[in-house]
């Protein structure tokens, strides 16, 4: 199934049923009265969250979304039957706009979440309403109110605790494949990750967080270089970032040089995202000797605000153990 996170959609509720008009006819009651019903509410357009889905990619092939109206009022006082209303699951941490007004109208964060995108029109009053000592005979009713029609942009945002940032080939789909069930695609050339993947990393029978490998990033990201500005919002999300600086180089650029890099496109997408806790990670390690290692971290070591700096090699395994140590330790203190 293919990964679409933004989507246009139309959605129209339905328009209420018109009033009736009526008199009570029936033997030996010379003076039935007025007895015609309201008409019925027209069906809602409703939104639903559901974190049984992860894309909007159904969105695809329908973007027209319609309730039905509500029903005309009857004889005897009946009021017309309500219009069903449409219900429309979307993925979990989806926002929802006003494409006319730019307006936010929901953040489906939450399992279960709905917003009511257009409520059905009222009813039109039947002509038993109108009735009053002066006019015990109204003949009139009123017509049902139409629905509501708006134009939703609906952005999904994956829901993750980590995130995994950094260059391209940096190790990250590797990363998430070995630390959870994810089986993201891998190669040796970049960008071979084009769509986000979310994987849970298990530690124990109880405790579990859910980690998201986030398409590799270049210099001038989020002015919208390469590929990884198309999901620079999915890391606005997360609660701890894991950024991955690769040992060896193929671009020019130093080790310092690419997580400078980094850190600058996530301030200038977000600039909450430069005080998103952060654990730094040195990846393929293997490639390497533990002279240059050691280079390596005493290069990064250098830079403003670096902390603890941890190294690992998700093809041989070493180190990782320690990375998903540091990271739920970040979570923990978040919490």
């Amino acid at each position: 199934m293919p990964f679409i996170d933004e989507v246009e959609i139309r959605v129209v509720s339905g328009r209420g049923g018109d009033g009736f008009v009526s008199f009570r006819r029936e033997k030996y009651v010379p003076y039935g009265g007025p007895d015609g019903g309201d008409g019925g509410r027209g069906g809602s357009v409703i939104l639903v969250a559901d974190e049984g889905m992860n894309t909007l990619s159904r969105f695809r092939g329908r973007r027209m979304y319609k309730a039905e109206d509500g029903q005309k009022g009857g004889v005897s006082q009946c009021t017309g039957r309500g219009g069903k209303d449409t219900v429309i699951p979307v993925p979990t941490g989806t926002l929802v706009r006003d494409l006319d007004s730019g307006s936010l109208l929901a953040d489906l964060a939450a399992h279960g979440a709905t917003l009511v995108a257009a409520r059905g029109g009222h009813g039109g009053r039947g002509n038993i309403r109108f009735a009053t000592p002066a006019n015990r005979a109204p003949r009139r009713a009123d017509d049902g109110r139409p629905g509501e029609d708006r134009r939703l942009h609906l952005e999904l945002r994956l829901l993750a605790d980590v995130g995994v940032v950094g260059f391209p080939n940096a190790g990250k789909s590797t990363f998430v494949s070995r630390v959870s069930a994810a089986r993201p695609r891998i190669a040796d050339y970049p960008f071979t990750t084009l769509v986000p993947s979310l994987g849970v990393v298990e530690r124990g029978y109880e405790d579990s967080f859910v980690v998201a490998d986030v398409p590799g990033l270049i210099q001038g990201a989020a002015d919208g270089a390469g590929l990884g500005h198309q999901f620079l919002r999915h890391v606005q999300r997360t609660r701890v970032l894991l950024h991955l600086v690769r040992a060896w180089s193929d671009d020019g650029l130093s080790a310092a040089e690419r997580y400078r890099a980094i850190r600058a496109e996530l301030a200038a997408f977000d600039p909450a995202l430069a005080e998103r806790p952060e654990v730094l990670a040195v990846s393929q390690v293997d490639v390497i000797s533990p002279e240059q290692l050691q280079e390596l971290l005493t290069e990064l070591s250098a830079e403003p605000g670096v902390g603890q700096i941890l190294s690992f090699s998700a093809v041989t395994g070493h180190g990782l153990p320690a990375v998903l140590d540091a990271i739920w330790a970040q979570l923990s203190e978040d919490a």
